[in-house]
């Protein structure tokens, strides 16, 4: 299928401010499997190999390449507070609520946090969302994320998520069921994203960007500068059928407090936000896609995070970056027992 018109008001984060901290900055570079000079033959798409050894990892295998956790609401009532808490999930988010999106974009600062256990991981990623935790959620989702679990190993890969009720039996990772339809032979979902930032190192990122073809109504997803990676088609969803009502980005970690403390697996560069550019991760360009196809400013920002003694979020605007925030932490701490 061939991809709709993408939202109109692209922005693009300048180096301006890079420069001026002095800083090597660089954009995205190819994915690992890019070094090895492949490529596909013409009418197909690069996918990741399931082997015997993912299977295994997994609990049952009707489990595999699925989610077991719901993602963070805002809370409204203790009780969801103490829910969130039970499942080990931690957030560290910018959010907005209380209209219709079309889509969302941003750019994400790409780090290789350290996972302690290996059935936890951490992962930075957008959420487009709409229905209710009653059964109906509707949540599309990607990011880059590290997950010994599911991958086998600790490198930092790009990733896409969907459900239609919840995640109790529909949705999947990447391309592990039927669902997300991808176009481009370029990109591999669940591949190494390489090189990644390092601490007063250079510094590199992705863009990703999702959004709604107004007249067929799929969900499209972009990554890059100009690479349309597929699409999630209509008839998956219910509640995404017409609008978002939600949107999402930041970190999220398990937590399975191993040794009856708080796990240290990192969020992010796993450095809290106040330390900045070139040490903490951050998000950049934050945009919505509203009715018209246009890309806009947020607006109405929130933030959000448990126990921001293990991971906190600080957010902000200028000229260069538009809206922004940083994020993470390195989990367990003084400030995290």
């Amino acid at each position: 299928m061939e991809p709709p018109a993408l939202p109109e008001g692209l922005k693009r984060k300048a180096t301006t401010i890079v420069e001026e901290e002095g800083i090597g900055f660089s954009l995205f570079k190819p994915q690992l499997w890019h070094y090895v000079e492949a490529k596909c033959p013409s009418g197909t798409v690069p996918i990741r190999r399931t082997t015997e050894s993912d299977l295994l990892r997994a609990e049952k295998i009707s489990h595999y390449g699925k989610k077991k956790h719901r993602p963070f609401y805002p809370p409204q009532t203790p009780l969801i507070h103490s829910s969130l808490n039970e499942n080990g999930h931690q957030h560290a988010i910018s959010y907005v609520e209380g209209d219709r999106y079309y889509g969302a974009k941003a750019v994400i600062n790409v780090w290789s946090p350290s996972i302690e256990v290996p059935n936890e991981f951490s992962l930075s990623q957008l959420w487009v969302l709409a229905g209710s935790f009653e059964g109906d959620l509707n949540s599309i989702e990607a990011g880059w994320q590290v997950s010994p679990d599911l991958y086998g190993d600790n490198n930092t890969r790009l990733f896409t998520y969907w459900t239609s009720d919840a995640y109790q039996a529909t949705g999947c990772y990447n391309l592990l069921c039927s669902g997300f339809v991808q176009i481009s032979d370029q990109i591999a979902l669940g591949a190494t994203i390489s090189p990644v930032s390092n601490y007063d190192d250079k510094q590199f990122d992705i863009d990703i960007l999702i959004w709604k073809d107004p007249r067929a109504g799929n969900w499209w997803m972009s990554f890059g500068q100009n690479c349309v990676l597929g699409y999630w088609p209509a008839a998956l969803f219910s509640s995404l059928a017409d609008a978002a009502t939600m949107v999402e980005w930041g970190g999220e970690v398990v937590n399975s407090e191993p040794g009856n403390r708080h796990t240290s697996t990192q969020m992010g560069s796993g450095h809290f936000p106040s330390e900045g550019f070139g040490r903490a991760s951050y998000f950049s360009n934050l945009q919505i896609v509203d009715a018209n196809n246009n890309l806009q400013s947020p607006g109405n920002l929130n933030t959000y995070s448990e126990n921001s003694g293990c991971y906190d979020v600080e957010d902000g605007y200028n000229s260069e970056w538009g809206y922004y925030f940083y994020y993470g932490g390195p989990g367990y701490n003084e400030r995290c027992p």
